[in-house]
């Protein structure tokens, strides 16, 4: 981040926000060696941060019509998928009205009747359940100091399953510490019959928890990997040799 110039400076109630830039790149940066986004400026729909890759490792098992996304950031996810489908339909939810601002003036957010933001706190925004049931939930909250532990909790697993369809996913974005969180993984299994997790490279551990199981042989994952790295623009594999059951 070092060659990065600031070209935006803000704070709100929660801290200060950075956007960042040079020739190529965008940054939504919460404070000091903090990089929440980061953008592609040309080519968007790439992902930067290897655990975004790997939250997009759920496309091997669902073809979503509805998403809802838990932390906007610079929509890093948003531009994927909409790559990936212009036709499904993006719900996502954001603490800090800052954020939506940033990521409409300095990161390309889409406009169109198929992408919705909403100003809400996430955990508010479950417990009301007040969303059509979506294909999948991505949960990416996220401060200046790591992960949200709401977005751990028991009451957010919960009320999360209950807005995904029944065939649907939720997909964790977690530190690596926490893939020694067995109470983590008891209440997803609670709640989903299959729990999948891969570590980054970026020492994230992604959970993707499904609805119902599915037999896929490893095999069977890299070959539709290679046509999803397609469609996506951008391969899967390092993502996919970290990726197993997580029991």
């Amino acid at each position: 981040m070092t060659d990065l110039e600031i070209l935006h400076q803000c704070e709100d109630e929660h801290g200060p926000l950075l956007v960042l830039d040079d020739r190529h790149m965008r940054v939504l940066s919460f404070g000091d060696n903090d990089e929440q986004s980061k953008l592609l400026k040309l080519e968007p729909h790439i992902p930067q941060h290897t655990y975004l890759q790997a939250m997009l490792l759920v496309l091997l098992f669902i073809k979503p019509k509805r998403v809802i996304i838990l932390g906007l950031g610079g929509g890093g996810l948003i531009h994927a998928l909409r790559h990936f489908d212009t036709g499904i339909k993006v719900t996502a939810v954001e603490l800090r009205s800052k954020v939506i601002e940033l990521a409409k003036r300095f990161f390309q957010l889409p406009i169109g009747k198929k992408f919705t933001v909403i100003h809400q706190d996430a955990a508010q925004f479950l417990q009301e359940g007040d969303h059509k049931k979506a294909d999948v939930i991505f949960a990416d909250i996220y401060g200046a100091d790591g992960v949200d532990e709401s977005q751990l909790s028991e009451a957010f697993i919960e009320n999360s399953a209950s807005l995904i369809k029944s065939d649907g996913f939720l997909v964790l974005n977690c530190w690596k510490e926490h893939s020694q969180n067995r109470v983590l993984l008891s209440l997803l299994q609670k709640h989903f019959c299959e729990v999948r997790a891969c570590l980054t490279g970026g020492g994230n551990w992604v959970v993707l928890a499904g609805k119902t199981q599915r037999e896929i042989s490893s095999s069977g994952l890299k070959t539709k990997a290679h046509s999803l790295s397609q469609q996506l623009d951008f391969t899967l594999g390092r993502s996919l040799t970290r990726f197993d059951i997580w029991e």
